[in-house]
């Protein structure tokens, strides 16, 4: 079968071919930066160009800290807006899960890119002319919903916009439409089945659901919330909207073969790969492991210049994959900002969700790391689901269990606590793994 691209041109493009067309961008998006940005002209105020990657590697970094000062001196937007206020067609705002969130402002020409890229994404994922998607993403200024749902129509897919809120009306909606995909969070599946069998009285794989469009959590990076997922409800769940609002909604995206996110900001960011102990750039080839650092290439509103995303990634594969897309792919392993250190081990909260998820019989895979100090820690709070059949004299060997795996797999030790199922919150956004009470 011939592969299919929603744009072969630049999907397929050899990595020489990439590099160039990506410096020629670099070079001219630069020289309008310094030109337009009051915020980069202060920051680097003894640079006057730059056109390759190596002379990009010695500017400092882009710090969303420094974006959030910016547009408290001058608001909404910051001194980092390089357009005028009449040519901004759209506003979002960042989730704020890690701060005060962003306004991020976006020209007809940034809308467009996002928009492009946003299909090769999907479409890589699954979505065809001629699906009925459900899309159930916040539409109230968060980026995932409506930019998100522009793309999903992109691609040609007819798209209801149901957005969170009022699980009992949308189960309903999925079988009045017939629609047959949907587009959440992984979490939010979770917490949709359980309205399914209360509302419909209805097994969730009775729906007529047949694909699945994830993003906003790394839950689909685990084999059994993914498996999970697929046997509840009978659907192919793809990893299919990877982003960050404050560089481009949606560049990240598996494609049929499953095997890693492949990039799909091709002609739109330029990526690099940092260490984050010693702030230096890391090459990015098959197995190297770093934070993500993003520089706009075409953006006209709110450029970025090496942005530090603080999502940490490993590089699954740099050549050619099966389905005859040729740019990298990644896997997150995990944002720094949920990243807590257990006596020197860097913990992320995906790799416990990895060995939780592989108790099913005990455990409903929902949890919590509750810090109630500040580091350092000798061993981590973890608060834990456990379901209702399992009795509490055997309690001690499912916690000695837990202990063993966290201290084998991830070289840290847990104070394991049970709470039964249904205690943590379920959300209809991002899940909040890491709870900081001393903040």
């Amino acid at each position: 079968m011939p592969h299919e691209f929603w744009n072969s041109a630049i999907e397929t493009l050899g990595a020489h071919e990439l590099e160039r067309r990506n410096e020629a961008l670099l070079a001219q998006q630069f020289a309008y930066v310094m030109a337009h940005s009051a915020f980069y002209q202060k920051k680097f105020a003894n640079v006057e160009y730059i056109s390759n990657r190596t002379e990009l590697a010695e500017l400092p970094f882009t710090e969303k800290d420094e974006l959030r000062v910016s547009q408290e001196e001058f608001p909404p937007f910051g001194d980092y807006l390089t357009t005028f206020p009449e040519e901004i067609s759209r506003v979002h705002k960042t989730s704020g899960t890690t701060g005060r969130p962003l306004y991020i402002a976006l020209t007809r020409r940034d809308i467009e890119t996002t928009h492009e890229c946003g299909a090769r994404a999907y479409f890589a994922a699954g979505l065809r002319a001629g699906d009925r998607v459900v899309h159930c993403l916040n539409y109230q200024l968060w980026a995932g919903g409506v930019t998100d749902h522009l793309s999903l129509e992109r691609v040609g897919a007819t798209v209801i916009p149901f957005g969170v809120g009022n699980t009992t009306a949308l189960v309903r909606t999925i079988r009045d439409l017939q629609a047959n995909a949907i587009s959440a969070t992984p979490s939010y599946l979770v917490h949709l089945a359980d309205s399914v069998r209360d509302v419909l009285h209805l097994e969730p794989r009775e729906l007529g659901l047949r694909k699945g469009f994830f993003g906003g959590e790394p839950g689909l990076q685990n084999p059994s919330v993914r498996e999970k997922i697929e046997q509840t409800w009978n659907l192919r769940a793809m990893d299919a909207n990877y982003g960050m609002a404050d560089v481009l909604s949606i560049f990240g995206a598996e494609c049929e073969v499953r095997d890693g996110l492949h990039f799909h900001g091709q002609g739109a960011l330029l990526v690099e790969l940092l260490d984050p102990a010693t702030l230096q750039p890391i090459e990015i080839k098959t197995g190297a492991r770093g934070e993500l650092v993003y520089t706009n290439l075409t953006r006209q509103a709110q450029p970025l210049v090496r942005y530090r995303s603080r999502d940490a990634a490993e590089i699954v594969s740099a050549e050619p994959c099966d389905c005859g897309r040729t740019g990298f792919r990644f896997r997150v392993l995990g944002r720094s900002d949920d990243m807590v250190v257990v006596r020197g081990v860097n913990v992320f909260p995906a790799a416990i969700a990895q060995i939780l998820a592989e108790m099913p019989q005990e455990l409903g895979g929902e949890f919590q790391i509750v810090l109630d100090a500040p580091p350092p820690y000798n061993e981590l709070p973890l608060r834990a689901e456990i379901l209702l059949h399992v009795q509490e004299h055997e309690f001690a060997a499912l916690r000695e269990k837990i202990f063993q795996a966290l201290q084998q797999r991830l070289n840290f030790r847990a104070a394991i606590e049970f709470v039964p199922q249904g205690t943590l919150p379920r959300t209809e956004d991002k899940t909040s793994r890491v709870i900081k009470n001393y903040i």
